[in-house]
């Protein structure tokens, strides 16, 4: 009965990490770690493959992160009559290659053209129309598309842009 009592807590544990969203990921990445075990990289292969074991994490093996957004996440009073929605990355990326994903129909903005990198290479530009008193939520890469990456081909960490125009 009490084995029985231990499996429930720790099956009831593992439910909550997994609602949490990512926390599993994070617990997962950190006890390998810990154990000298590869770190798992969203969208890429461990970083102790890429680099052989012994050697130190380089900006090379690593996924491209987002470093900035236009607008700002979490932004709200944005003005709707903004006409594009920047990202920039941490590193040169692959041109011609993106990923904006809706979380939901409704959050997705309407586009008004085809998404390009500005000369920096690092900052992708998507053309938009925004209404007001909206909230946009746009992933910016995905569990299931990485079009992202970076010009080692290493698929960008996925980010979900979150913000509201103002009304």
């Amino acid at each position: 009965m009490m084995a029985w009592t231990k499996a429930k807590v720790a099956a009831a544990v593992v439910v909550g990490a997994v609602m949490v969203g990512g926390t599993g990921g994070i617990v997962a990445m950190n006890r390998g770690a810990a154990a000298g075990a590869p770190t798992p990289v969203p969208g890429g292969a461990p970083v102790a493959e890429e680099q052989g074991e012994g050697k130190s994490v380089s900006l090379a093996a690593v996924p491209p992160v987002v470093v900035k957004t236009e607008p700002q996440a979490g932004a709200s009073g944005v003005d709707p009559a903004t006409k594009e929605i920047k990202v920039t990355f941490s590193k040169d990326m692959k041109d011609g290659s993106w990923s904006w994903s809706t979380l939901s129909k409704e959050s997705f903005p309407k586009t008004t053209g085809k998404p390009r990198y500005l000369g920096d290479k690092r900052t992708c530009v998507l053309p938009v129309e925004l209404k007001p008193g909206q909230t946009y939520a746009i992933w910016v890469n995905s569990e299931n598309f990485g079009g992202f990456q970076d010009s080692a081909g290493h698929r960008a960490v996925p980010y979900l842009l979150v913000f509201e125009t103002k009304r």
